[in-house]
């Protein structure tokens, strides 16, 4: 790394060599800052085969299955009557070989083969596969999280989901660097099926919510903080949330979800955009995306200045609207460029808006990793985006004579990579 500090503090006046250095520098820095990813759906080994991970996994990731359709006339049953490996094979040969893997997604793979030391010349899905399966779920975890340079993990945590349940109901050894967050995507986003499984648990609620329905469903979520240790509740949203409004989701909000978040003192994460089933046939990689009403996030933010809300939203056309809102509400953490907007051209435009708005009191990025492989190419590639922005902001105000030393600079990226988020818990690692 560049000995900085010792350099004179001379004002940098846009000549190139200095900009280069200072770009050098930020770059070096942003490489070696270890990252809390804050929103992924990966799991710890102890949860089996949840985990999900190998090459089989990242080549048919639902990213890469609707780009598989637009370069194949496959019919969709087809696809779908095939086994992983043959699904993997299709699109290793459609997307990698019949064509060029211009893609985020297809980069995504090739970047993860070259890091973990394979040969991506050789185009040997077999090879891959092989090295892929010498590894074990311990092993390869210890591997990925060295290749990304990453310190710990948020996960997803669905309590309604029936394979993940029967784990959290069971004793297992925790990995302290996979941490919890409680998913409740059933709960506020279909109440009457929700409801149906809370009574089988135990708990006495019913569809009209009633004053018993709503302490019960508090109950519900304070069991299962506890259980996990989740470090925020989050919940995925349709671009026509609305609030207030008349509606289960909202009375679970306002009366359930946010006084047990207070009450904890732990945020509420809300992410906010998705369609689901655009195209059934594609399955999961069906949804798209839409705008969404930032102005019912100004409103929770400004009813609830008590609660912490973390927020991203999956359409471009929101960013801006979001940006300006955080900066009315400290109670709010705008995060992450979240699946459609994880792409480099879009991170960079976003990252330089909302530095440009709010400083570094952002969360860049995380990974929604499903897949724990991607976490090396989704760091590797958001890595070399933050890292040029900055180096430009840096570099802007050295134009200035504000000089950044080395060791500002590695307190600005610790804090974008994972200190903001801890900060805004109120809780150090």
């Amino acid at each position: 790394m560049l000995d900085f500090n010792q350099r004179t503090n001379r004002t940098m006046n846009g000549c190139g060599s200095e900009n280069k250095e200072l770009r050098e520098m930020v770059s070096a820095v942003v490489r070696a800052t270890p990252v809390t990813d804050m929103h992924t759906h990966l799991f710890a080994p102890a949860f089996g085969d949840l985990l999900l991970r190998g090459v089989d996994e990242l080549l048919t990731y639902h990213y890469l299955i609707a780009e598989f359709f637009r370069a194949s006339e496959m019919p969709y049953d087809a696809f779908w009557s095939l086994s992983k490996r043959q699904q993997a094979d299709a699109i290793w040969n459609t997307l990698f070989l019949e064509n060029a893997p211009l893609s985020e997604a297809c980069r995504g793979v090739l970047t993860v083969l070259h890091r973990l030391g394979l040969d991506v010349a050789a185009r040997d899905l077999d090879a891959y596969r092989a090295w892929h399966a010498a590894q074990d779920a311990a092993g390869f975890v210890d591997i990925v999280f060295r290749c990304a340079g990453l310190k710990d993990v948020v996960m997803t945590n669905d309590p309604f989901d029936a394979t993940e349940r029967p784990v959290w109901e069971s004793r297992f050894e925790r990995d302290p660097r996979f941490h919890a967050a409680l998913r409740i995507d059933p709960m506020l986003n279909d109440w009457p099926n929700a409801c149906g499984k809370l009574r089988g648990w135990g708990y006495a609620v019913d569809p009209a919510l009633s004053d018993k329905a709503r302490a019960e469903a508090r109950r519900f979520l304070e069991d299962w903080m506890k259980r996990t240790g989740s470090l925020y509740m989050a919940v995925s949203l349709p671009p026509d949330f609305a609030y207030p409004e008349e509606s289960a989701r909202a009375t679970l909000i306002t009366e359930c979800v946010l006084p047990v978040a207070r009450e904890r003192n732990l945020p509420f994460a809300m992410m906010i955009g998705v369609k689901r089933n655009v195209n059934p046939a594609l399955r999961l990689a069906g949804d798209g995306v839409d705008q969404c009403d930032v102005g019912a996030v100004e409103r929770l933010c400004a009813g609830f200045p008590k609660n912490k809300f973390m927020i991203t939203t999956l359409s471009r056309e929101n960013q801006h609207t979001l940006a300006v809102t955080a900066r009315k509400f400290r109670n709010l953490l705008v995060f992450g460029c979240w699946w459609f907007l994880n792409n480099p051209s879009l991170i960079e435009e976003m990252t330089r808006m909302r530095l440009e708005l709010l400083g570094p009191s952002i969360v860049p990025q995380h990974s929604d990793a499903r897949v724990l492989d991607q976490v090396i190419y989704k760091w590797d590639h958001s890595r070399t985006v933050i890292a040029r922005v900055l180096g430009d902001k840096y570099a802007d105000l050295a134009a200035t004579g504000w000089m950044c030393s080395e060791a500002e600079v590695r307190r600005d990226a610790e804090r974008l990579l994972g200190g903001n988020f801890w900060r805004f818990l109120e809780r150090t690692l």
